[in-house]
């Protein structure tokens, strides 16, 4: 089984989703074998790479709340990622433009060092750190066991540009427009941060081939007018 999984780092339902489906497949006999592809996809490709507001004045302006109406929407997707066992704190991430993170992704994956994606989120959500900062990107890829001069080399060109945009070309094609999207052994769908337990009921009927597996599911997804939760 193949599992493509369309997020940004900047996206806290995909921090969410990716924490539940990792649980899934553990609870699930061969889970171990799935075969997980990390895909790129920008909520706001025109981001700066500096910060230039905090999240909750981002978010007050986004959907004209007031700071404290912001503050508690904020609070209550953090319970969310808490409840899954990550340290969330979204109130302090800075927000930066995430292209460079997705291309280093690309080349982490293709050298095998997966673990850089909850590295990555882990980065943003808990340690608030920048990731449109080249420093802090190659920090973290060394800790993943990747060379920092490869690495370096990478950031200060454009390699996987093409990759990162390939997949977001594809996203298009399969009519994504909000993020976590999978996209399971190429034809069953699951949009949003799926609870574990219906991830789980899914995937495995896939797994066993049954004619009844359910082809799409949705979530709480997070799409380029934001971050909503779906009824």
């Amino acid at each position: 089984m193949k599992i493509e999984l369309w997020s940004d780092y900047a996206c806290p339902f995909c921090y969410i989703g990716e924490k539940r489906l990792e649980k899934a497949l553990a609870e699930i006999d061969g889970g171990d074998k799935v075969e997980i592809e990390f895909k790129s996809f920008e909520l706001d490709p025109y981001a700066s790479r500096e910060v230039v507001s905090s999240t909750v004045d981002r978010f007050a302006a986004k959907y004209h709340l007031s700071k404290e109406e912001a503050a508690e929407r904020i609070e209550a997707i953090s319970r969310m990622g808490r409840s899954e066992g990550i340290d969330f704190r979204y109130v302090s991430t800075r927000y930066t433009n995430t292209f460079d993170s997705l291309r280093l992704t690309k080349y982490a994956q293709e050298k095998g060092k997966t673990g850089i994606i909850t590295k990555l989120f882990d980065a943003y959500f808990t340690r608030n750190l920048k990731l449109s900062d080249h420093d802090v990107l190659t920090q973290i890829a060394g800790e993943c066991g990747l060379d920092k001069d490869e690495v370096t080399a990478v950031l200060s060109g454009d390699r996987y540009a093409d990759e990162v945009r390939a997949d977001e070309q594809e996203a298009m094609e399969h009519g994504i427009h909000g993020v976590p999207y999978f996209l399971i052994n190429g034809k069953y769908t699951a949009s949003g941060a799926q609870p574990t337990a219906m991830l789980k009921k899914a995937i495995e009927k896939i797994l066993a081939e049954e004619t009844s597996a359910a082809t799409s599911l949705d979530g709480m997804v997070c799409g380029a007018d934001g971050c909503h939760i779906v009824q």
